[in-house]
């Protein structure tokens, strides 16, 4: 190993980076991982697994993080520094032209931000849970991600602080400390205040939601999709907050006719590092092995690799993604209070069910596809007793049901507020009762006072339901502190205190449908 090297960027600032070099095998290539969160602990045992099969491996501070220079400021830099860094790797008598990248998170949006402009010598890419498109992962639902992005803004923020004990407590106290910038308004003040003046840029994150804003430029990175041309391995979890763009690279490069593979299993985004370690590092292997080192042959039985979850929990290999899928229809019906139906028949005699929802008690969020707290599946008993969430709820199933794919809710909804917010979930029923969710999706509504069938997408996913179980579908209108709750106003939440709630009516006359893709055959 060969600590604390300084490599120079275009601007004379210096980013410190660490060199394992392969002692006992021939050199298979260089692997360079670009980062934000040091160079110590699980990173670096992560890249000694390569470098002891032979890889020279770079592992660098992204500017302004553990010695590098300048200040960080998230996305905006990571294009040219991965230029400059690979300009730097030309000039290693050590460097043999060979060149992959890979790592997860933040270190996937580091490849996508080289890949703008692919350099030569580049063979191969593993990405891993890693975004190309920042502000849609902020934005991208129409409000702002405040659970994940304040909680990540205040992680990386401390994350320098010394002392085990320090960073435990940390954790333990994050929720608490976290929640005045959840519940407090304006948003920006009440993030900052949080923050204290150590994630300057989370006030850009919070009020600028226009995507067309060229603040987030830097970090829209979809031509990198187009400009790819090697061979790519994409990584994702079915719980991870990056699922969607996850599925749209595979889609993409795939559509493209690049040699593009895709793992999705049944993870969170902390899962990658942790408990889909095994599984991930054997593929990844596998895959720079092929495309850097030059083994014959390819040990990968299918492009696609899915974690079927439910009564399954086992992987399939498909060609592509999705799958061929047949529509499964399923109307909503009325019933009790809040309560209703899941029928194969339309209703004949309609209805309709309302709540109210009050932005002073938003409805919470409960699991899902979030970064840390809280992520993945969860019990929603909890959540489905309140009176802002409807419930409709299927019969026992008669026979196994697979679902593979997107699933879509069309709700005929009506608000005496033009300003509101709606959130479905599918969740898995259980013959005791226990509701656990599977798939979500989120609209922010403008002109809701005037009735109409919102169509929304909800996330992938890939779930056997066992005979016995029941299908339920929650609408709400919010999930806080996952989504900034929507103030009932149309003012903007990053500035704004006045609230207004809203009085909701879902119609069930037919129109409003679940739609899930069943496995064909």
């Amino acid at each position: 190993m060969t600590r604390g090297l300084r490599i120079p960027m275009r601007d004379g600032v210096e980013l410190l980076a660490d060199h394992y070099a392969p002692a006992h095998t021939p050199a298979q290539g260089t692997i360079l991982v670009r980062g934000p969160y040091g160079r110590g602990g699980a990173f670096a045992l992560g890249v000694r697994l390569y470098a002891d099969r032979g890889y020279h491996v770079l592992l660098q501070s992204c500017r302004g993080t553990f010695g590098s220079g300048d200040r960080f400021q998230p996305m905006l830099r990571e294009a040219d520094d991965g230029q400059d860094t690979v300009a730097w790797l030309r000039q290693q008598e050590w460097f043999d032209g060979r060149l992959a990248t890979l790592g997860p998170s933040y270190l996937g949006f580091t490849q996508w931000a080289l890949l703008m402009d692919p350099p030569p010598e580049l063979r191969t890419a593993v990405v891993s849970v890693g975004p190309h498109d920042f502000n849609r992962a902020t934005h991208g639902p129409g409000a702002f991600s405040l659970g994940d992005f304040l909680g990540w803004a205040e992680m990386v923020a401390n994350q320098e602080d010394p002392g085990v004990l320090r960073s435990v407590v940390r954790m333990a106290t994050r929720d608490r400390r976290l929640r005045p910038g959840y519940d407090g308004l304006p948003l920006a003040d009440a993030g900052e205040t949080v923050l204290a003046g150590r994630a300057p840029w989370y006030r850009d994150w919070v009020s600028r939601d226009d995507p067309s804003d060229p603040y987030w430029l830097p970090t829209r990175l979809d031509a990198a999709l187009d400009r790819v041309q090697v061979p790519v391995l994409i990584i994702g979890g079915w719980y991870d907050l990056f699922a969607d763009q996850t599925l749209e690279q595979y889609v993409h490069l795939h559509r493209r006719g690049l040699d593009v593979a895709l793992t999705m299993g049944a993870w969170t985004h902390m899962d990658i590092a942790s408990r889909a370690g095994a599984e991930t590092a054997r593929e990844t292997l596998d895959w720079l092995g092929e495309h850097v080192a030059g083994r014959p042959g390819r040990r990968r039985a299918a492009p696609v690799r899915i974690q079927v979850t439910g009564a399954d929990g086992g992987w399939r290999g498909l060609p592509e993604w999705p799958p061929p899928a047949d529509d499964h229809v399923l109307f909503l019906t009325a019933g009790a209070v809040r309560c209703g139906g899941l029928a194969a028949a339309a209703p004949t005699d309609g209805g309709t069910a309302q709540f109210v929802y009050d932005p002073e008690h938003p409805t919470p969020a409960v699991g899902g596809r979030v970064l840390i707290a809280d992520a993945g599946v969860r019990d929603n008993r909890a959540l489905e007793a309140r009176p802002d969430v409807l419930l409709f709820t299927g019969e026992p199933l008669a026979a196994d049901l697979e679902v593979v794919g997107v699933p879509v809710v069309e709700v005929a909804h009506g608000s005496d507020n033009p300003h509101a917010d709606l959130f479905v979930r599918i969740c898995d029923v259980d013959p005791h009762g226990r509701s656990r969710n599977l798939a979500d999706g989120f609209a922010r509504l403008t002109g809701a006072d005037r009735p109409e069938v919102v169509h929304i997408r909800l996330d992938a996913l890939a779930h056997r339901f066992p005979a016995g179980h029941r299908i339920r579908l929650q609408v709400s209108g919010g999930a806080h502190p996952r989504f900034a709750r929507n103030l009932g106003t149309g003012e903007p939440a990053a500035g704004s205190t006045r609230t207004r709630p809203s009085q909701r009516t879902v119609t069930l006359d037919g129109s409003s449908r679940l739609v899930l893709p069943v496995a064909a055959g």
